[in-house]
C-alpha cells in the first residue's frame, strides 16, 4: 500500500488532504478525560501541513443516533488539536463546506456519524457520503487512512473515500499494522498473552486464533470467572456466561490457559462495597469477584518474566474503581518489568487496557506499543480482512 510518505515525496503542498483519524475520546461534561488518541493522530496531521498541504481531518465520537447530538461535538477534540499542533483547528459543517484554506492549515469536519449514511449497510448511501467528503478534496486532492481504530469498519469515510481519491496509509495505520505483524507472523519465544475484559463471548475468536502460537495465555477480568465455572468452580454472583461453559472447557484442555488462584470479592458492585481476596475455590454465594488477587498477579508475573512476546487486551479487573484496580496495575507492571528488564517485546492492545495504562498513571513509554484500536488489534489477531486496510491494498 502507498503511504503518506510516498504522498510527500510526489508533493503535497497546496493539496487538500482528507485525512480520517481516529479521535474518538472519552469525554465528561464535555472534558476530555484522556487524549490518547488525539495525541497518537498528531505527527501524520503535523508531517502533512509542514509540507504545505491544506489538512481536513475526518473523525468520529460516540454513536450519535440518527442525527446532530451536541454532546457529541468534536468542538473539545479540535480545541485540544489545535493545542497540540501549535495553531488553530477550525471545526466546520460537512454541509456548509470547507472554508478557504492556506497551505498548512487544518480543518475538521463535525462528528462524520452525524450523517447517518458513514455507517449504512446500503453502499449507495456510504457511497454518495464518500462522493460529498472527496468533493471537499477538489481534483487535485488526495485521503490519507491514519484512523487505526475504525480500519474494521466499512464506512464511507473509512472505505468507500478511498475508492474516490488517491488513498495512502498514514503513518500511525504503518506503525499498528507492523506491529501486529510481528505479533502473528513471527513472535519471539516465549509468547505470552494476557486477556482480560467483561466476556469470553466477546475474545473467543482471538482466542482461538492465538492458542496455537502462543506459550502462555493468562486470563483475568470477568472472563475468567466462565472458564473457573468449567473447572467446576461455584462463582457466587460473577459474571458468568452458561453457553460458554463448555466452550472453555474445551480450551482449557491446550495446556497453555492460566487462571487466577485468588479474587477480590465485593458485595455490591461499587467502590464502598466490603470486600475480601479469596481463593476461587471459597467465592462466596452472593458476592462477585471484580479483580484478580495477590498470589494470581505473582503467578502471572512470573510467566510474564519469562516472555519475550507479550500482547495484552483487556483489564485484570473493575479498574475504574480504586478497590478492583490493584490487579490490572500489577499485571501492567510485570509487564513493563519484563520489557525492561528481560527485553520483551510488549503490546498493550488498545481499548480498556490503553485506558487503564494512562488512568493509573504508568508510563507509556515502558510498554514497546501500545496500539489505539481495541477491536482492530483483535480482528487484525484473528485474520480477518479489515475493510479499511484492504482497500488500500489496491494501491
Amino acid at each position: 500500500m502507498r503511504t503518506h510518505f510516498d504522498l510527500i515525496s510526489e508533493g503535497v503542498a497546496g493539496r487538500t488532504a482528507l485525512v480520517r483519524s481516529d479521535l474518538n475520546v472519552p469525554l465528561d461534561a464535555g472534558n476530555i478525560t484522556d487524549d490518547g488518541r488525539i495525541r497518537a493522530s498528531v505527527p501524520t496531521i503535523s508531517e502533512l501541513s509542514g509540507e504545505g498541504a491544506q489538512v481536513v481531518v475526518v473523525a468520529h465520537l460516540g454513536r450519535p443516533k440518527g442525527g446532530p447530538d451536541p454532546a457529541l461535538s468534536l468542538a473539545p477534540v479540535a480545541a485540544r488539536l489545535g493545542e497540540l499542533l501549535g495553531a488553530p483547528v477550525r471545526l466546520v459543517e460537512l454541509s456548509r463546506g470547507v472554508p478557504e484554506m492556506a497551505a498548512g492549515d487544518v480543518v475538521m469536519l463535525e462528528n462524520i456519524r452525524f450523517d447517518p449514511r458513514e455507517t449504512s449497510k446500503n453502499d449507495d448511501e456510504r457511497a454518495a457520503l464518500a462522493h460529498e467528503l472527496a468533493a471537499l478534496a477538489g481534483p487535485d486532492g488526495v485521503f490519507v487512512s491514519d484512523g487505526f481504530g475504525v480500519v474494521h469498519r466499512k464506512q464511507a469515510s473509512v472505505y468507500d473515500v478511498a475508492l474516490d481519491l488517491p488513498a495512502y496509509a498514514g503513518g500511525l495505520v504503518l506503525a499498528e499494522v507492523e506491529v501486529l505483524r510481528k505479533l502473528t507472523e513471527a513472535p519471539e519465544r516465549p509468547n505470552t498473552v494476557v486477556l482480560g475484559g467483561s466476556k469470553v463471548s466477546d475474545k473467543l475468536a482471538v482466542i482461538d486464533a492465538l492458542l496455537p502460537k502462543v506459550d502462555a495465555l493468562l486470563v483475568g477480568g470477568g472472563m475468567c470467572f466462565t472458564f473457573l465455572a468449567a473447572q467446576g468452580y461455584e462463582v457466587g454472583d460473577s459474571l458468568l456466561e452458561r453457553d460458554q461453559i463448555d466452550t472453555c472447557r474445551k480450551l482449557l484442555e491446550s495446556g497453555k490457559i492460566v487462571l487466577p488462584s485468588d479474587v477480590v470479592v465485593a458485595d455490591d458492585f461499587s467502590a464502598e462495597a466490603n470486600t475480601r481476596t479469596v481463593a476461587v475455590e471459597d467465592i462466596p454465594v452472593g458476592w462477585k469477584g471484580l479483580d484478580i488477587g495477590p498470589e494470581s498477579v505473582e503467578t502471572f508475573a512470573e510467566v510474564l518474566a519469562r516472555a519475550a512476546t507479550v500482547f495484552w487486551n483487556g483489564p485484570m479487573g473493575v479498574f475504574e474503581l480504586a478497590p478492583f484496580a490493584a490487579g490490572t496495575r500489577g499485571v501492567a507492571q510485570a509487564i513493563i518489568d519484563a520489557t525492561a528488564k528481560g527485553g520483551a517485546f510488549s503490546v498493550v492492545g488498545g481499548g480498556d487496557s490503553a485506558a487503564a495504562v494512562r488512568a493509573l498513571g504508568l508510563p507509556e513509554e515502558a510498554f514497546s506499543h501500545i496500539s489505539t484500536g481495541g477491536g482492530a488489534s483483535l480482528e487484525f489477531l484473528e485474520g480477518k480482512s479489515l475493510p479499511g486496510l484492504a482497500v488500500l491494498e489496491h494501491y
